[in-house]
């Protein structure tokens, strides 16, 4: 299948999630911790829509300098061929294109992922997180979901990276000391769920900073309450 129809209909499918209801009340107090949690799960979901409706493109990584997935520090210090390579910005540019090409590739096995774990976790306090900082949710979702990220990306990751590479990722992972495709592959799985945090708390400060961008009546009303 057509992988640009493919993330199209993910995102279709991503904007058709079902709005929260918010219920008759005036203050924060009157809320309760139900209405706490539908205000953090509906600001999660939000905030990760629109980090995936730009991180799931060709160039959604490699253009965003908050995602963008970086060369592995192991390669700094390759001595050989590998040295020589990366001293030559092309190849640079060319590595950074092909890791930042298979994380956006890989990335649309973990848009699910995510959305299962904002509908599933148990939120302890949401107050605190309601009137946490600008990226308290973030921050939140990502120490609730460990490693699922990455573990979600890494199959893709490996076989983007196989068909992205036109020969410059095998020669450098083959000549450089102390990593292998294998480790290229983790860090960029690695890389890529940290940039999707970090672009998703983007999200999220920009929304608690003005609620009413969020065309949500949940979350303008519990968080406008807050400004």
């Amino acid at each position: 299948m057509d992988p640009l129809l493919t993330r199209r209909r993910l995102m279709f499918a991503v904007a058709a999630l079902p709005l929260a209801t918010l219920p008759a009340c005036t203050t924060l107090g009157d809320l309760g911790g139900f209405g706490f949690e539908n205000a953090l799960r509906r600001l999660l979901t939000v905030s990760s829509q629109r980090a995936f409706a730009n991180l799931l493109t060709d160039n959604g990584f490699f253009s965003d300098e908050l995602a963008r997935v970086p060369l592995p520090p192991q390669l700094a210090g390759a001595g050989g061929i590998a040295s020589a390579l990366l001293r030559s910005p092309a190849v640079q540019n060319q590595l950074l294109g092909v890791m930042n090409r298979a994380a956006a590739n890989a990335a649309e096995a973990a848009a699910p992922v995510v959305y299962d774990s904002i509908r599933n976790m148990t939120i302890g306090d949401a107050m605190a997180l309601v009137r946490g900082g600008p990226t308290a949710a973030t921050d939140f979702l990502q120490r609730a979901m460990g490693t699922a990220i990455v573990d979600a990306m890494f199959p893709g990751v490996g076989n983007a990276l196989r068909l992205f590479d036109n020969g410059i990722v095998n020669q450098v992972v083959q000549a450089a000391t102390g990593i292998s495709f294998a480790g290229l592959q983790r860090h960029v799985s690695e890389a890529a769920a940290n940039g999707i945090y970090r672009a998703i708390g983007r999200e999220e400060a920009a929304i608690r900073a003005n609620p009413q961008s969020a065309n949500d009546p949940l979350i303008t009303s519990m968080f406008g309450l807050l400004r």
